[in-house]
């Protein structure tokens, strides 16, 4: 599901036909799960219907809605920051309010993000990084980074958020930590990314 987040949204900024350098890196992705529904299986014929939930000074919020047959089966809220090449991070340009209107920024989204303290029953494990992790601009990729959630969450689930407080690079020795309803990737003793989770 995170990849295909990933992949609609990159289609979507792509069907605009405008031309920027900005790269968009997330920060927080949370998807719920619609109560009485499955979740998508392989080779079901999903559809995806996206759009900008709100703005803030140097965010946006990208929904995204996942449908089966004509009935939802999952929401998701991503909220990304525009970079340049090197990851500094920028306010959200001109462009960006021509394409999805004014309205797009009606709604005020906070940037802000908490991390979750660890507990002292915390279970700790090595998480290996491949190559194939990476992103362009050298950070582990959103997607992969579900990879480890996927590892310690087990259906049925309710409601995942995914947080990125800092990059995770090529060369980082990454731990893994767990406790009930979280999980959290560190480096060095300190949290990269945080994750809170309901089950169903």
């Amino acid at each position: 599901m995170a990849r295909y987040l990933q992949d609609v949204g990159t289609d979507d900024w792509i069907d605009t036909g405008v031309s920027s350098d900005v790269v968009w890196i997330v920060r927080r992705t949370s998807l719920r799960h619609v109560s009485g529904t499955r979740w998508p299986r392989y080779l079901d014929n999903v559809t995806l219907t996206t759009w900008c939930g709100g703005v803030g000074a140097a965010w946006a919020e990208r929904r995204t809605n996942f449908e089966l047959e004509g009935q939802l089966l999952l929401e998701a809220a991503a909220l990304w920051v525009p970079t340049d090449a090197t990851g500094r991070p920028l306010r959200v340009r001109q462009d960006f309010f021509d394409v999805y209107g004014k309205s797009a920024g009606e709604r005020k989204i906070s940037g802000r993000v908490t991390t979750p303290e660890i507990p002292d029953d915390a279970q700790f494990r090595s998480w290996p990084l491949r190559a194939s992790d990476l992103d362009i601009v050298g950070h582990v990729n959103n997607a992969a980074v579900w990879l480890a959630v996927s590892e310690v969450l087990k259906p049925p689930l309710h409601l995942v958020s995914v947080t990125h407080h800092l990059a995770i690079e090529r060369d980082d020795k990454v731990t893994l930590a767990t406790a009930s309803g979280r999980l959290w990737l560190l480096v060095d003793g300190t949290v990269r990314v945080s994750v809170e989770y309901q089950v169903a």
